[in-house]
């Protein structure tokens, strides 16, 4: 077994037992990238000269007897929608095709601290718009099981990485189920913490009151090790939460009983594909027989989430994407006047999907309609987020599949953005209602695809999805195959 097969915890053990060098496992991963990455397409950016000089780092503490952090040394990729000192971040889009900038998002802060390798910047739809990987400037990332199929989006660089064994964990944001649907469609694990829960500072906006950075990893263990790394307040958010961070780690205990696990019945209508279903209901039946109880709720309001979702985003995504005009920083196409200049620019350089987005967005927020689309949605909104809180009275935890099927081909649906739009059921309540997700893999399709199931939590309760991922998680070995 080669080490980029192996998790970020044991390969931390490794590191602190001296069997490897930080450097060395460094080589290995680009080793690993340059055998597969021109067949996936994950990487926008590799930064090798920087990745090795943290791992020479590295060695050299653990070299001279001092205690090494989890992710220290740990090989890992960033979505290039946030921001990386000196580091080109371009959001896949040709707006920004050359912006470097002059600041690191906090994350990036955060895990530069711990001296985890960032390796490059990987690929995402335009903007995080979009659910295939597919809407990039620059490049189509495939999916390491059936590279005919998409890895999901908008993180799906992020996704198709750690799975393909060119990234130990990786870091993506979720706006819609960025996150979680990437990391079903890849059979890696997957999870959108509490809105709040980390700060969006550096992160680029696509829809301020909806995006949230988390990560991608192998297994359990390691996406509550990463999470310890993100979390936490901070003052250049006004939107990040001050509620204490605990140890996720000390949730990994293999323990449901007693838990009540709802089962909302609006997630299991037609549409969704059989094999899906055949999975998800399989893995209730586990849960029973490791003793927790399964309870089928109503969340009556799921039927408008993406015609709210689809609303909300676009319309904030129109107002954040106004900056992007060739004045301040990014591209600039010439033009006659000021004017012709921004229209030119936007018109040339912005991708089909984010224009189309910006304008369903300006048309929900323009004057005659802001009553009829906008605030209607958020008042559904409000609803979506009643449904949830109801339900939480009777229950602990929600189990749902994480998408409705497994990967779909390229090039299936990317010229019927309705029929991609629905790929987000499952997801988009969760961002609208602002609660932690984790998508972690529970089977393969008779086409050998990952199928995928999500366990929702209470606001700021990610301890216990954690606690019920980890426990299933002991019952199976999907973490452990790798794409061949």
């Amino acid at each position: 077994m080669r080490l980029y097969e192996k998790t970020a915890h044991e390969l931390h053990e490794m590191l602190t037992a001296k069997k490897i060098s930080a450097l060395e496992l460094t080589k290995d991963l680009f080793e690993r990238i340059e055998e597969k990455d021109s067949e996936i397409g994950a990487y926008l950016e590799i930064t090798k000269s920087q990745a090795e000089q943290t791992a020479k780092i590295v060695d050299e503490k653990i070299s001279r007897g001092e205690k090494i952090s989890a992710l220290e040394g740990i090989p890992c990729a960033i979505k290039d929608n946030i921001c990386t000192k000196g580091i080109k971040t371009t959001c896949a889009s040709k707006i920004l095709e050359n912006f470097v900038p002059p600041y690191d998002a906090t994350v990036m802060k955060k895990l530069n601290s711990q001296n985890a390798v960032v390796l490059g910047k990987v690929n995402l739809d335009e903007f995080a718009m979009g659910g295939s990987t597919e809407n990039s400037a620059y490049q189509v990332t495939k999916n390491p099981w059936n590279i005919e199929r998409v890895p999901g989006g908008s993180s799906g660089g992020s996704a198709a990485a750690v799975a393909a064994g060119e990234a130990i964990f990786a870091l993506g944001s979720d706006t819609g189920g960025s996150i979680r649907q990437p990391a079903s469609f890849c059979g890696v694990v997957g999870m959108k913490p509490t809105y709040g829960r980390v700060s969006r500072y550096g992160l680029v906006a696509f829809a301020s009151s909806l995006d949230q950075i988390g990560p991608i990893t192998r297994d359990v263990t390691d996406c509550a090790t990463v999470l310890n790394a993100i979390c936490g307040l901070d003052e250049m958010d006004s939107t990040s939460t001050p509620a204490a961070v605990p140890d996720f780690t000390k949730s990994l205990i293999s323990d449901v009983k007693n838990l009540k696990i709802g089962l909302p019945k609006e997630y299991f209508v037609k549409g969704i594909d059989k094999e899906v279903e055949d999975a998800v209901i399989n893995v209730t039946e586990i849960f029973e027989k490791l003793g927790a109880q399964i309870v089928e709720i109503s969340l009556p309001h799921t039927e408008f989430a993406i015609s709210t979702y689809y609303i909300i985003a676009p319309a904030e995504a129109a107002t954040n994407l106004e900056r992007y005009d060739g004045v301040s920083y990014g591209v600039r196409v010439d033009g006659a006047d000021i004017v012709e200049m921004m229209t030119n620019t936007r018109t040339e350089k912005f991708g089909e999907e984010v224009k189309r987005r910006i304008m369903i967005g300006n048309y929900a927020l323009s004057a005659g309609y802001y009553d009829a689309y906008y605030l209607k949605a958020l008042k559904v909104r409000t609803l979506i987020q009643k449904d949830f809180t109801d339900a939480f009275k009777n229950v602990d935890i929600i189990l749902t599949p994480t998408t409705p099927n497994a990967a779909f081909k390229i090039g299936e649906m990317v010229n019927d953005p309705l029929k991609m739009y629905l790929q987000d059921i499952c997801t988009v309540p969760l961002n609208l209602a602002g609660l932690p997700g984790i998508s972690l893999p529970c089977g393969f399709n008779k086409e050998n695809l990952p199928i995928g199931f999500q366990l929702i939590g209470k606001p700021l309760d990610e301890e216990t999805i954690i606690r019920a991922a980890f426990t299933y998680e002991q019952t199976q070995n999907f973490s452990n195959k790798i794409p061949q």
